[in-house]
């Protein structure tokens, strides 16, 4: 839980750029960070949202190893080049954005890296904010080795057959069925994307299939809510799924 720390423990982490193999061989940078001294401990897949491999991703990563975890963030957005985070970004926009096939071979490439690892206890997980939930729904239904997944807002994973684009070619929804992990989703019941009425749709689906997700949703909140350089941040409903997304991948990755 956020702040229930012990004052007299170590407490040590080494974070850097790496480069590592992704999606077809492609060399990528990924963020790591990773806590010293003793081990072993769980990897978790940190999937950027569209602003970009950016410095909130770097900073929520810091974060989740401050709690204990190997914590790798891929930069998705590589084959756009690069610059600033919004300069990515703004190419990855008018290319008509990063594929889901590219994202998913960069994500289980990050998966292995992290089991590969000395330090690793054999559990990853992966989580996403705005488009990176949406990315981590998908991987949690498809990818290999994925232990537990928290989707942050994730807009699209329910979306209409129409909507559908080259880049994302399926609604993630549509992969339902391949879900083998418990899911957490953090959600705000003002967002345009997903809407309450997408949440709706993707909870009954769940349910049908009887598989194993718990739902958070928060009044008075819409979308990335723990974003505290923007105005939608929300300081309590972002601290109480904190404390929720730290509660659940320590159940299911450190247990």
């Amino acid at each position: 839980m956020w702040n229930d720390l012990n004052t007299g423990a170590y407490e040590g982490m080494i974070a850097e750029t790496v480069v590592i193999p992704g999606h077809h061989g492609d060399m990528i940078h990924a963020y790591w960070s990773r806590p010293l001294g003793a081990g072993p401990c769980p990897g978790l897949v940190l999937i950027p949202h569209m602003p970009g491999w950016d410095e909130y991703c770097r900073e929520a990563a810091r974060r989740f190893t401050q709690h204990g975890y190997s914590v790798l963030c891929p930069n998705i957005y590589e084959r756009f080049g690069h610059g600033t985070p919004a300069e990515v970004s703004k190419r990855a926009i008018e290319a008509g954005g990063v594929t889901d096939e590219s994202t998913m071979g960069d994500c289980q490439a990050s998966l292995d890296f992290l089991r590969a690892q000395s330090a690793s206890n054999g559990r990853t997980g992966v989580i996403g904010m705005c488009s990176g939930g949406r990315h981590a729904f998908l991987a949690a239904c498809t990818l290999e080795g994925v232990d537990a997944a928290v989707d942050c807002w994730g807009g699209g994973v329910v979306a209409d057959p129409e909507k559908a684009t080259p880049a994302r070619p399926k609604a993630p929804v549509e992969f339902a069925e391949g879900l083998d992990c418990p899911l957490l989703g953090i959600f705000g019941n003002e967002d345009f994307s997903p809407t309450v009425e997408e949440v709706d749709k993707l909870e009954a689906v769940l349910k049908d299939l009887g598989k194993d997700y718990e739902f958070h949703r928060y009044d008075g909140a819409g979308h990335g809510i723990w974003y505290y350089d923007k105005p939608m941040y929300r300081q309590e409903q972002a601290m109480d799924s904190w404390n929720k997304a730290l509660s659940f991948l320590d159940r299911h990755l450190k247990g």
